[in-house]
C-alpha cells in the first residue's frame, strides 16, 4: 500500500510540474526560431549587398549546398569567401533577392529546419526566378547561429 501510495504521490507530482518542462522547452524551441529567422534574414542581406566576409560570416561551418547536381563543402568562412563570386549571378541579370515565404518544419534548441522560397530580381525589380530549398541552420559551439546546410532548387 505504501509503495503505491508512493508511486501515486510520484505520478502527480510529474503531471503537475510536466506543464513547466514544456513550457520551458517551448521557450527555447521559440529562441532557436528566432535566432534562426535572425540568421536567414543576415544572410539574404549580406548576399544582396554582395558582400562575400559578411555574407561567409553568416554560416556555420562546414557549410554544405547540395544544388544543381553537385554538393558543394565549404571548410571556412575564408574558403566561402574567397570562392563565392556574383558575377555569374549578375550575368543572368540578377540584382537582388527576397524571401516570399519560411516555414518551421523542425526545430530544437540548438537546430532549426527551414522551407522557404525565395524569389530572384532583375534592376527594374522583375522577377527572373522563384526557387525552393531547405535551410539547417544551427548554433555552433560559440553561440553562432548561422546556416550550416543549403538544399536548393535554384541553379
Amino acid at each position: 500500500m505504501q509503495r503505491h501510495l508512493r508511486q501515486l504521490m510520484l505520478g502527480t507530482l510529474l503531471l503537475m510540474l510536466w506543464p513547466v518542462f514544456q513550457s520551458h522547452a517551448q521557450d527555447e524551441n521559440d529562441a532557436a526560431i528566432a535566432a534562426a529567422m535572425n540568421a536567414l534574414d543576415e544572410f539574404m542581406l549580406t548576399f544582396n549587398a554582395r558582400d562575400p566576409v559578411a555574407w561567409a560570416a553568416t554560416l556555420n561551418y562546414p557549410h554544405v549546398r547540395f544544388a544543381s547536381g553537385t554538393v558543394t563543402i565549404w571548410n571556412t568562412a575564408e574558403e566561402f569567401a574567397a570562392g563565392e563570386s556574383f558575377e555569374r549571378l549578375a550575368a543572368v541579370g540578377w540584382d537582388h533577392s527576397h524571401w516570399l515565404s519560411r516555414e518551421v518544419v523542425l526545430v530544437s534548441p540548438g537546430k532549426v529546419h527551414v522551407n522557404t522560397v525565395f524569389q530572384r530580381f532583375n534592376a527594374d525589380n522583375e522577377s527572373i526566378g522563384t526557387y525552393e530549398s531547405l535551410y539547417i541552420v544551427t548554433r555552433d559551439a560559440n553561440g553562432h547561429w548561422g546556416t550550416q546546410a543549403r538544399s536548393s532548387l535554384a541553379p
